[in-house]
């Protein structure tokens, strides 16, 4: 799992490539985000489209992560979903959990929205 971390104004990107799977896949986003929301970031989107996969860690993680977000009064959004991803969340029932966006412009003008 690689992670490249880029901000559009107020809003935090966080790129990720590779499988979001058990182990270093699942640890990695763990502290990215629990660091972005030290540093008091609001407004956080996680850009999967390099994301060819998922395991069930990993949608824990990804649930772990928004719900922490939301503790902290942050926004957690997803970008750019690989089917196997969409199909994972879909059959945990997850995918209402999340907002999800299929360009980054429309998740930005999302975090506008008050």
């Amino acid at each position: 799992m690689h992670v490249e971390v880029r901000q559009a104004d107020d809003v935090v990107i966080v790129d990720l490539s590779g499988k979001l799977v058990s182990g270093l896949g699942e640890e990695i986003l763990r502290e990215v985000v629990n660091e972005l929301l030290a540093e008091q970031w609001k407004k956080i989107l996680l850009n999967l489209s390099e994301v060819p996969g998922i395991d069930s860690a990993g949608v824990g993680e990804l649930v772990a992560s928004l719900k922490i977000s939301e503790r902290f009064g942050a926004k957690l959004k997803l970008l750019n979903l690989h089917e196997r991803v969409r199909h994972s969340l879909h059959l945990s029932h997850l995918l209402p959990s999340f907002e999800v966006f299929e360009n980054e412009k429309d998740a930005l003008q999302s975090f506008q929205v008050t």
